[in-house]
């Protein structure tokens, strides 16, 4: 499982120029599911997500959490995370997981953040979507489970 995590000020998510999802200040995530991804591999990354203290404190150190800032989540399924441009030009993803696997696994991942974050949007699953952020610091994170188990 990938997550691409952006600390943003604000983040919205459109489909056929509908708003479907909107936040302020939180993080924007692109969630990836692989073909060897599970329930508990899920719940790790989760809390991995939700326990990251990235945010800046009144030092200007990245000591606070979502929890701390009272921050809002964007989740956005993205089965393009698990591209494998190793040979040719073309991606190859057949390291993604299956479709219906994988939208139950994001559909849990959305479910245990809703259970700890007052505000979680989302997309929809294997929509075209247009995805607008703006991103503080810049700063982006990458959480893969292969690095956390």
């Amino acid at each position: 499982m990938r997550f691409v995590v952006q600390v943003v000020s604000k983040s919205d998510v459109k489909i056929n120029g509908e708003i479907k999802g909107s936040i302020g200040r939180g993080f924007m995530v692109l969630v990836g599911v692989g073909q060897e991804d599970n329930e508990a591999i899920a719940d790790k990354m989760v809390n991995k997500l939700l326990g990251l203290r990235i945010f800046p404190d009144e030092n200007g150190k990245t000591n606070l959490s979502l929890a701390d800032v009272k921050g809002e989540l964007l989740l956005i399924s993205q089965f393009t995370l698990y591209a494998d441009c190793r040979k040719g030009n073309r991606p190859s993803f057949v390291r993604a997981g299956a479709p219906d696997e994988a939208k139950r696994l994001y559909d849990h991942i959305v479910e245990k953040c809703r259970e700890k974050v007052p505000k979680a949007d989302t997309g929809e699953f294997g929509a075209d979507m247009q995805v607008s952020l703006v991103n503080e610091g810049p700063f982006t994170i990458i959480l893969d489970s292969d690095e956390l188990i």
